[in-house]
């Protein structure tokens, strides 16, 4: 009697055992569930995004846009103002940055902490509030309406100055260049004292010893913080669209909002891709200069604190640019938006001091019978929905962020899905955040099956807030799991702890004072960001930014001025709680 040989088995076969196998594994689940949320939440806005402007009736965006009459004023033109602005921001911050962190961290001059602390706080601030305050100061009457403080005291205000390309360079770069700060002053408090007192002790001097020692070591930092600059200069809404639109100075991103605000959203599409593919090119470029620049290491174990140089008589000029530039940057802007909130008449200080604007009732007298912001129903509502919708975010965000760090860097699911959740979660930091408010909408704007529309509901801010933050929860995630010891999870395990029992036992409590942080953070970034809610906030779903910037353009400059310090103090404080909570180091407070 002979036996039947055994059936072979297929490939198809092959691949549904293994799935079969792979999917009786939690890890694998987990890292499924998540990459599906993260397909809805950034694949398939950029897929109906792209979807949207091929459909019939809307191809003839892409030559509107590429190859017509319009195509000067609706892309190319934009493009290179877009370019420009970029350039003008990754130049002057890396040389502001650069300077500061040179000053802070390499030398001794007088009240260098102080200077520290205060070069970061632009960062934490609305980009918009250097933009008010530079039109506080410096709008004259070109548009007409009301004028800035210097031509209300009698001083001629040139158009170069008060709108167009150098104001918007000016309020980019005040806001920006605490990236290239934070970045480089890190770099420097990585170099080697002993190296450079060694240097010296041979004879070299001390532009030599920066030349060929402390350059090589910060030179990817600053290169780093140009590009992100750059990136940040050529996607950036708010600036532009407030001291540029009155000249009619367009970037890609106030013409694709102008577009898909006046309801012409096939371009507005189209120009979104435009500037997500731009944004893209300029983040790869930055990855591959930085990832393959050189690495300098010492093996002779852990450097010497460097002693701060000497500048002799140089120390006073270099202290006073240094304490000119963060109180321009950081002291001046404030104090203006204070002080504009509270006259009588717009930035006209003769007119008299009010607190109108801050707790006043209704006066047809003053700003068209509008309220105080503390006593404006519309703006009591925005800031609860700014704040709800910080702390949907951060809990939100904090959470998936969480799950696809422990997927990536905990399990032992397969390699395709790794690397797959690894790109993804990466995606949105490439994209501007106008232009994924605008595939958001385009995804959406729209009933899908038995779904609803979600556009203008609270939803769907909470939805793209979570997808614009994906990148930063994730590296909040990695870094927090990173000071949680597998011994401990193995432990847990030998014990008969399952997945969720680990996570929900083991692994959230130990890494929650770094999700706290990062979920700060996250929160800070979606109380002060217009470009991402520009689009997809309405009326009936206020928040604090889009109030802000329908306030200054209808020339309501004391309630918007008010609302912007409002913003302000919510996203310094939680900074500062957050900071102090983690107790991160500060580079310039590292060496005696």
């Amino acid at each position: 009697m002979t036996t039947a040989p055994a059936p072979r088995r297929t490939a198809v076969g092959t691949t549904v055992a293994r799935a079969r196998t792979a999917l009786r594994q939690p890890a694998v689940v987990l890292g499924a569930g998540t990459l599906l949320v993260l397909s809805v939440l950034v694949v398939a806005p950029l897929s109906g995004l792209v979807n949207t402007t091929l459909q019939n009736g809307n191809r003839e965006a892409w030559a509107d846009v590429f190859a017509s009459p319009m195509s000067e004023n609706l892309l190319w033109r934009p493009m290179g103002n877009s370019i420009l602005m970029g350039t003008a921001t990754a130049v002057c911050s890396t040389v502001v940055g650069g300077f500061l962190a040179w000053v802070v961290v390499m030398t001794r001059i007088p009240g260098r902490r102080t200077l520290g602390l205060l070069a970061t706080i632009p960062f934490a601030l609305p980009s918009f509030a250097l933009a008010l305050a530079w039109e506080s100061v410096f709008r004259n009457d070109l548009i007409g309406g009301s004028t800035g403080i210097l031509m209300n005291l009698g001083l001629d205000v040139p158009d170069w100055l008060a709108w167009g390309p150098v104001p918007i360079a000016a309020t980019l770069t005040a806001h920006y260049f605490s990236l290239s700060f934070m970045l480089v002053a890190a770099a420097l408090a990585s170099v080697n004292g002993d190296l450079m007192e060694a240097a010296e002790m041979t004879g070299a001097s001390t532009l030599r010893v920066a030349r060929d020692i402390a350059l090589p070591v910060v030179a990817p930092a600053m290169i780093s913080g140009a590009l992100l600059a750059f990136a940040e200069g050529v996607s950036n809404f708010v600036s532009p669209a407030l001291l540029g639109l009155p000249v009619r100075f367009h970037t890609l991103s106030t013409r694709l909002y102008g577009a898909i605000s006046t309801g012409d959203v096939a371009r507005g599409y189209v120009l979104s891709i435009v500037l997500i593919v731009v944004a893209a090119m300029i983040m790869y470029a930055s990855t591959r200069i930085t990832g393959g620049g050189r690495s300098f290491a010492t093996i002779t174990g852990k450097g010497g604190r460097r002693r701060g140089v000497d500048l002799g008589p140089w120390g006073w000029p270099v202290a006073g640019l240094a304490w000119l530039l963060v109180t321009c940057t950081t002291v001046v802007p404030g104090l203006v938006l204070v002080l504009s909130s509270l006259t009588v008449r717009t930035n006209d200080f003769a007119s008299g001091l009010t607190l109108h604007y801050w707790i006043g009732g209704s006066d047809p007298a003053l700003a068209q019978g509008q309220r105080g912001v503390l006593n404006n129903p519309q703006i009591l509502e925005a800031t609860w929905n700014t704040v709800l919708l910080g702390v949907c975010v951060a809990v939100g965000a904090g959470v998936l962020g969480l799950l696809i760090s422990y997927v990536i860097t905990r399990s032992n699911g397969p390699r395709w899905l790794v690397g797959t959740m690894s790109v993804t979660s990466f995606v949105p930091f490439l994209i501007p955040g106008i232009a994924l408010g605008a595939a958001f909408i385009a995804q959406f704007g729209a009933p899908i099956g038995p779904l609803p529309s979600l556009y203008g509901t609270f939803a769907i801010l909470v939805l793209a807030g979570i997808a614009a933050t994906i990148p930063f929860s994730v590296r909040s995630g990695t870094s927090a799991l990173s000071q949680v010891s597998r011994d401990v999870e193995e432990s847990a395990v030998m014990a008969g702890a399952g997945l969720t029992r680990r996570i929900g036992a083991v692994i959230a409590p130990l890494t929650a004072r770094g999700l706290f942080t990062g979920g700060v953070l996250v929160f800070v970034q979606m109380v002060r960001d217009l470009s991402l809610v520009v689009l997809l906030a309405t009326p009936a779903m206020p928040v604090l930014a889009v109030l802000t910037y329908q306030y200054s353009s209808e020339n309501f400059t004391q309630l918007a001025n008010a609302v912007t310090v409002v913003i302000a103090v919510i996203s310094v404080a939680a900074t500062v709680i957050a900071r102090r909570f983690e107790g991160a180091a500060q580079p310039w407070n590292s060496r005696s």
